[in-house]
């Protein structure tokens, strides 16, 4: 499958020649995309964390207030094909910037909103601007890293994601308990601004040579039966483990032994403590390693 002029598995202009020895170091512009990942990985799922307040405030059931995450995971569906070919245009240093913006201004909506229908437009907004950075991203920090160093940068950028789960998602979760549940999203609003410098200044523009890559040939990949396989395998898979993840803040302080105020504490929005425990093992274990090998940036 094709991802705005990449493919899902290594480029043939990314893959090390014979004999090409790999930088010790990754551009600083992979570590940015890792970031820009990282802020919109734990967006998805913060809300998870965060679902009795929400519910409480804009005066929705539990249930409905699951819809936050729904519309998000609908609007990253459509979003990343669909925002993959409508932007093939465009020079990848602006559609990366017009993202970000894009997600800043959804979360100062949903920030600063009170109408449900209201949040539920904004995060779908995030979601379409989310798809469209996915799509861009890994295909420059491939081209940024080179034909040796391309599946270190996108190691490192899909890393940003992992963190997000590991990391951004509690850390959301804990600061809404303080703050208020508006809080992480001023938070995210706030870093994303800041990421949209970033990429505007560390980007390079596109070569002169760079081909435009055609809407048919993006779509040609869909005629695979195999790509179709582990498309169905993976929304099977993570449909059953999020749709359970989603609900775990509202039931967990309902079993004996949970008090509300040490949920959060022990839990924080994102799951039961051993399989967070795994996730930090597997998520630490490959970002150090891959980080170890590419920090500091060139």
């Amino acid at each position: 499958m094709t991802m705005r002029g990449g493919t899902l598995h290594a480029p043939a202009h990314s893959r090390a020649g014979d004999g090409e020895r790999p930088p010790t170091r990754l551009p600083m512009v992979v570590h940015v995309l890792a970031l820009g990942t990282f802020l919109m990985g734990t967006t998805e799922f913060v809300v998870a964390g965060l679902l009795p307040e929400i519910a409480q405030d804009v005066q929705v059931g539990v249930g409905r207030a699951g819809l936050l995450i729904t519309v998000f995971a609908v609007g990253m569906i459509v979003g990343a094909p669909l925002m993959a070919m409508l932007t093939l245009r465009l020079p990848r240093r602006l559609t990366l910037v017009l993202a970000l913006g894009v997600f800043a201004a959804g979360h100062l909506v949903v920030a600063l909103g009170s109408g449900f229908a209201l949040l539920l437009a904004a995060r779908f907004l995030t979601a379409l601007a989310t798809g469209a950075f996915w799509a861009v991203a890994n295909v420059v920090a491939a081209r940024a890293a080179g034909p040796a160093a391309s599946s270190r940068a996108l190691g490192v950028v899909g890393a940003g994601a992992m963190l997000a789960n590991v990391v951004g998602v509690p850390l959301g979760a804990f600061a809404g308990q303080l703050m208020g549940w508006r809080g992480p999203f001023w938070a995210l609003a706030v870093l994303g601004a800041a990421a949209m410098v970033l990429i505007a200044r560390q980007v390079p523009r596109d070569a002169d040579g760079d081909q435009a890559v055609s809407l048919r040939s993006e779509l040609s990949a869909l005629r695979s039966k195999r790509l179709w396989l582990v498309l169905a395998a993976c929304t099977t898979t993570t449909g059953g483990v999020l749709s359970t993840y989603t609900y775990v803040a509202p039931l967990l302080p309902e079993r004996p032994g949970w008090p509300p105020d040490s949920c959060h504490w022990s839990w924080s929005g994102s799951g039961p403590v051993p399989w967070r425990a795994s996730s930090w093992a597997a998520a630490s274990g490959t970002t150090a390693r891959t980080w170890r090998r590419s920090w500091p940036p060139r």
